[in-house]
C-alpha cells in the first residue's frame, strides 16, 4: 500500500502533530510505503520537521506550496505534487489544511491517483471570515469535495459543517479522534521546580492557556476579564504557552490593564516540554473561535485539570459541561470569569472534573488508536 500525505507547513500545532504521528505510524508497518509532502515551515510558530526529514524516503519538500493564496507559486506546487504523483503511484492521497487540501486533491485526482481523503482538523470556512473569504473557500472545499473519496474528521462537528453546506455524503465521513502520547500527561507533576523557573509561587493558582499568539483564538477574551479575576484572585497567573505575531501586542496589553505580573509568557516551546507546563496548571481555559477538537483539551484532561471552553466546533465532544469541563458560549465572559473564580476556590470541584476528563480521554485519544483507525480505514477504501 503506497500512501502520500500532503500538508501545507509543519509548524507546532494540533493538525501537523496528528499528521506526523500518523506518517510515522504508518512507517512502522510492514505493507505501508508513506511518503509527507510539504512546504517550507516558516514563521515564530516553530517547526516538526526535525520529527520528519531524516527518516529515510518519507520527507519530501514542496517550496512553492505556501499558505498564501498566490497563483504563480500555487501552479507550481500543483505542477510538483502532480509529478511527484505519477512517480511513486500512491494507492491513496492523504490530504490535511485548507492550501495542501486544494491543490493536493487536484493534483492527486489529475494524476490518476485510485484514492483521495481529506482530513478537516478545523474549518476552512465560517463565521469567523468575512463575507467575501467565507464564499472563496466555501467554493473551493465544494469543488474539492468533488474530487475527495472520503473525509476524516476529528469531531463530528465539522462533519456537520461541511454536510451543511453540499459538501460529500454522510457516509462518505469518518471521525478519528487526533491521538497523541498519553503517558507523558498522565505522569504530569505540579513540579515545584519549574514553577520557581516560571516565576510562580506554590500557593499561585494557574490558569493555562494552549494556543499560538494570533487571532482567533481567543486571548483578548481572557485580558478583558483579567483585572477583575486579579482583584477577586489576587494570586491568579495566567500561563500563556505558545509564540506568534501578536506576542508583543500582549505583552504591552497586559501591562496596559495592569495585570503584567499575573501573566506569564512562556514562548515557544516544544511540542515534548507541553506536559510538564500543563502540569504546574491549576485549569486550562480554551477560548478559540476557530478549531476542530483542539489537542490542548484532551491533553489537559489526561493530566486531570479542569478545563473551561468555549462552545466552539467539536470541544463540546470532550467537554461534557460540569461532568469533564465547564463549556461555555463563545463569548459569555461572565460565565468565564465565574468558572474560573469558582475552581480556583473549590478544589474538590478541580478534582472531580479532572479525573472525569482523564477517564473519558483514556478511551479513545492514544496514538496508537489514530494510527490503527486510519490505517483501517485505507485497508477498508482499497479493498
Amino acid at each position: 500500500m503506497r500512501v502520500a500525505h500532503v500538508i501545507t507547513r509543519l509548524i507546532i500545532g494540533g493538525a501537523q502533530e496528528n499528521t506526523v504521528a500518523t506518517v510515522l505510524g504508518l512507517q512502522e508497518k510492514p505493507d505501508v510505503d508513506v511518503r509527507l509532502y510539504c512546504g517550507p515551515t516558516i514563521g515564530p510558530e516553530g517547526s516538526l520537521e526535525p520529527l520528519v526529514e531524516n527518516v529515510d524516503g518519507l520527507f519530501h519538500r514542496v517550496p512553492k506550496l505556501i499558505r498564501p493564496i498566490r497563483p504563480l507559486s500555487d501552479y507550481l506546487a500543483y505542477r510538483q505534487l502532480k509529478r511527484g504523483f505519477e512517480s511513486f503511484r500512491p494507492d491513496i492521497v492523504h490530504t490535511h489544511s485548507g492550501k495542501a487540501g486544494f491543490i493536493g486533491r487536484l493534483a492527486a485526482w489529475r494524476a490518476g491517483v485510485p484514492k483521495i481523503i481529506h482530513s478537516i482538523h478545523g474549518p476552512s470556512f465560517g463565521p469567523f471570515q468575512g463575507r467575501l473569504a467565507n464564499g472563496l473557500f466555501r467554493s473551493a472545499e465544494r469543488l474539492a469535495g468533488r474530487m475527495t473519496e472520503h473525509f476524516v474528521t476529528v469531531a463530528d462537528a465539522m462533519r456537520d459543517q461541511y454536510l451543511a453546506a453540499g459538501i460529500g455524503q454522510a457516509d462518505g465521513y469518518t471521525r478519528i479522534p487526533s491521538g497523541f502520547d498519553l503517558e507523558p500527561f498522565l505522569r504530569a507533576e505540579n513540579s515545584p521546580k519549574l514553577r520557581q523557573r516560571l516565576g510562580l509561587s506554590p500557593g499561585d493558582f494557574v490558569v493555562g492557556k494552549i494556543a499560538r499568539l494570533f487571532e482567533l483564538k481567543g486571548h483578548d477574551d481572557l485580558f478583558a476579564i483579567a483585572p477583575s479575576l486579579a482583584r477577586r484572585i489576587p494570586n491568579i497567573r495566567f500561563l500563556l504557552v505558545g509564540d506568534g505575531v501578536w506576542r508583543g501586542r500582549f505583552e504591552r496589553l497586559a501591562k496596559q490593564i495592569g495585570c503584567g505580573q499575573n501573566f506569564v509568557f512562556t514562548g515557544l516551546v516544544p511540542p515534548s516540554e507541553i506536559p510538564s507546563l500543563v502540569g504546574v496548571m491549576d485549569a486550562l481555559v480554551h477560548l478559540s473561535r476557530r478549531e476542530g477538537l483542539p489537542r490542548a483539551l484532551p491533553q489537559a484532561m489526561a493530566a486531570a485539570k479542569p478545563v473551561v471552553a468555549y462552545d466552539c466546533d467539536g470541544a463540546g465532544e470532550v467537554c461534557l459541561d460540569e461532568k469533564t469541563a465547564y463549556l461555555i458560549a463563545p463569548g459569555d465572559l461572565a460565565k468565564l470569569e465565574e468558572c474560573l473564580a469558582k475552581l480556583a476556590g473549590d478544589a474538590a470541584s478541580r478534582t472531580a472534573l479532572g479525573q472525569a476528563g482523564r477517564a473519558l480521554v483514556k478511551e479513545e485519544f492514544t496514538v496508537e488508536q489514530l494510527v490503527e483507525r486510519q490505517y483501517e480505514l485505507y485497508k477498508r477504501l482499497l479493498a
